[in-house]
């Protein structure tokens, strides 16, 4: 009977209220009798065995909400900022960092290279307690990957089954990176570098390379992630465009999506690209040295001016089909970095 009960007041609710049966996941919100009932009966047991018809629900889901605010650049600094802890060097799990979902606490969530992050672990949140058995690991690596096809950018073959870790005591230390001063070695945009390196292409070796496995050529492809996003004064304090500042391309009513449609979050910060919501190649073609009102740091200039990285840029700048193939591979190899999975294996969809 409760069942039906619970149909007949959906529908009686609908009829009297139509917004109220509208779910905003971003937004709290205490729950009804519906939701209530929904949460005791009906929500799947978070001992459930994730599977892939359940990962597959999840992706469709997250790809209606990334539409309809536009968040993609920040769900893919997450989980970016998640893996970025990945240390080669240290063989055990969880001190080895990487895509474990330690960000989402305390000591990692307030180092300063994650600042404003907390609003993408908000954003999160409503589907982990609907999806309860997917751990914070594999949705914060699905969500990223979901935002750079949703974008316009290549479908990347990820696995999940990634085990997160539990609590702050497991998360690595901001220090604790042999070589690095802060960030547990995370990327600086500008120097002082904390690595100590003299110049911004010594600077991305020591991370990507040294401390996370990449090599040059995989280095650029990443690199090439920043044809989306933005950087803010409010948040890493690299550029003087905040909140309240927009830059020529990051206005309330600029069109920088992918399909053209008007919408572009909130407005602010200063972006790569004109178009910061489309996944293309236009980092290598379109940068500050010819449009002043595009974002440059020291780190970006690096790719097309040290000699190693020049002719990979060059390729990706002429070739976007090369760029999407190899992106596409070095992303699901960062999103695996210093993951356990169970099982072994990993699930694919």
């Amino acid at each position: 009977m409760a069942p039906v009960a619970v149909c007949c007041y959906d529908c009686l609710r609908a009829w009297a209220n139509p917004k109220s049966i509208q779910k905003k996941p971003w937004k709290k919100a205490q729950p009804d009798v519906h939701e209530a009932y929904y949460q005791m009966f009906l929500q799947p047991s978070a001992g459930k065995a994730v599977t892939p018809a359940m990962l597959t629900a999840l992706k469709t889901e997250l790809t209606s909400f990334i539409d309809s605010i536009n968040c993609g650049p920040i769900l893919v600094r997450l989980a970016w900022h998640d893996s970025g802890t990945y240390d080669v060097r240290i063989n055990s799990w969880p001190e080895r960092g990487g895509a474990n979902g330690a960000i989402i606490f305390g000591p990692e969530l307030s180092m300063g290279a994650n600042a404003g992050l907390d609003k993408a672990v908000r954003y999160l949140k409503s589907f982990k307690q609907k999806y309860p058995s997917v751990s914070w690991a594999d949705l914060i690596q699905m969500a990223s990957a979901t935002a750079i096809e949703w974008c316009g950018g290549p479908k990347i073959n990820m696995k999940y089954g990634r085990v997160s870790v539990t609590d702050e005591s497991q998360c690595a230390g901001p220090k604790s990176r042999e070589g690095f001063g802060d960030n547990t070695g995370l990327p600086d945009a500008k120097p002082p570098f904390g690595c100590g390196a003299p110049t911004a292409a010594e600077h991305l070796r020591n991370v990507f390379t040294k401390k996370m496995g990449f090599n040059d050529q995989e280095i650029v492809a990443l690199s090439g992630a920043h044809t989306i996003g933005r950087a803010f004064k409010d948040r890493s304090g690299t550029c003087p465009f905040g909140y309240t500042s927009p830059s020529n391309y990051t206005g309330g009513s600029c069109s920088a999506r992918f399909d053209g449609k008007t919408g572009a979050g909130m407005p602010g910060g200063c972006s790569w690209t004109k178009s910061w919501l489309k996944f293309d190649n236009s980092y290598f073609t379109d940068y500050k040295a010819k449009d002043e009102h595009l974002l440059w740091f020291p780190t970006d200039e690096a790719l097309h001016t040290d000699p190693m990285f020049k002719p990979t840029f060059d390729l990706y700048a002429s070739d976007q089909a090369a760029f999407f193939r190899d992106y596409a591979a070095a992303h699901k190899k960062l999103s695996e970095l210093g993951a356990k999975f169970e099982p072994a294996e990993g699930i694919t969809l």
